[in-house]
């Protein structure tokens, strides 16, 4: 999977006819993405999937988790051995957890191979993947932060927001895009278009320098979110993050060695200078996104470097870690790396 590295946390989109996110990837040479699609739902009971593209001869642990968590660290329901890959069909019981939930993400993580593919269905017999969106609205939704109310509450000012839909809204740590946070409030969107509303930051988020926001309809799929900093006068970050004149690209690295279960060594690439990084490790597929923080590096006259890492203690004995970089100007790269010795 490439590298992505210009920040998504500064005005962030929502989908016009927002389909469940079908992603994958491979560390390998075959280039082919495996998705799957949902096929039929029991509410409360089981879903049935139909695999698209999938490797051959690969078993594949699926997962069940909240809606907007692409099933990260959710529960386990089954394991599937794909055959002779390609496309079939698959069913799986719904976890006693997240009965009642109106809508679940599964996740199909492989064991080996680095594959992995995700979507999310409607909890009711007569769910498909499709949303159906808002008659006559076109157009990218969006919201911006008005002003702030540091550990009290912050006010967004909306743009272009479908009419008549329920939105949540979560908070959560800088650098999740509020996937999974903590359940601020609701908001109808009444006519649409531009309104501004005003939420609480939560207790377990007061005192954070930077606070992610998310707004997820309850229907249509549309969602948007953003971030702010936790401070009185704090304001939206601007259009672009701003490192110094001159930097253009798209900030990437490569994993250069692993010593298992100690360190890994990483070469940038098109680095902006003279920002400093957090480094953190995570799981597989989260992107390390909430991961340990394993250290600081300052990128000097940016452009390429190479860095190493101690593996932190509780990720060591993982066969696949993820690691990323974040400036806090809203830079970041992300990668993964099989956790054995090489070569």
């Amino acid at each position: 999977m490439k590298l992505k590295g210009l920040s998504i946390f500064i005005l962030v989109l929502a989908l016009l006819v927002p389909i469940p996110a079908l992603y994958a990837s491979a560390h390998t040479a075959q280039w082919t993405i495996p998705t799957f699609t949902i096929v039929s739902v029991v509410t409360d009971s089981t879903v049935t999937i139909k695999t698209h593209n999938f490797p051959s001869d690969t078993t594949f642990t699926v997962r069940m988790g909240e809606y907007g968590t692409r099933a990260i660290g959710g529960t386990v329901v089954d394991s599937t051995d794909s055959g002779s890959g390609g496309s079939f069909e698959a069913t799986y019981d719904i976890p006693d957890g997240l009965k009642g939930d109106a809508r679940i993400a599964i996740r199909m993580d492989a064991t080996s191979g680095g594959w992995f593919a995700y979507n999310w269905f409607n909890n009711n017999t007569s769910s498909g993947t499709l949303p159906t969106p808002v008659p006559g609205f076109t157009g990218i939704s969006t919201f911006a932060i008005q002003s702030v109310d540091k550990d009290n509450s912050v006010t967004i000012k909306t743009n272009n927001f479908p009419a008549n839909i329920t939105f949540t809204v979560r908070m959560g740590e800088y650098g999740t895009q509020g996937v999974g946070g903590t359940k601020v409030g609701s908001t109808d969107s009444g006519s649409g278009g531009s309104f501004k509303a005003t939420y609480d930051i939560p207790d377990e988020l007061k005192g954070e320098a930077k606070i992610a926001i998310r707004m997820d309809a309850t229907s249509g799929g549309y969602f948007a979110y953003n971030w702010f900093w936790n401070n009185t006068s704090g304001v939206t970050p601007g259009p672009t993050p701003t490192p110094g004149s001159g930097f253009t690209g798209i900030p990437t690295f490569s994993i250069q060695s692993v010593v298992r279960d100690n360190t890994v060594t990483i070469k940038t690439n098109n680095f902006p200078p003279d920002l400093t990084f957090t480094v953190r490790m995570g799981a597989f597929g989260t992107a390390g996104i909430g991961g340990t923080v394993v250290g600081t590096t300052d990128s000097g006259s940016g452009g390429s470097f190479t860095a190493t890492y101690d593996i932190p203690s509780d990720l060591q004995g993982a066969s696949q870690i993820a690691i990323r970089l974040d400036a806090p100007n809203g830079f970041f790269a992300y990668n993964w790396f099989w956790n054995h010795t090489t070569p």
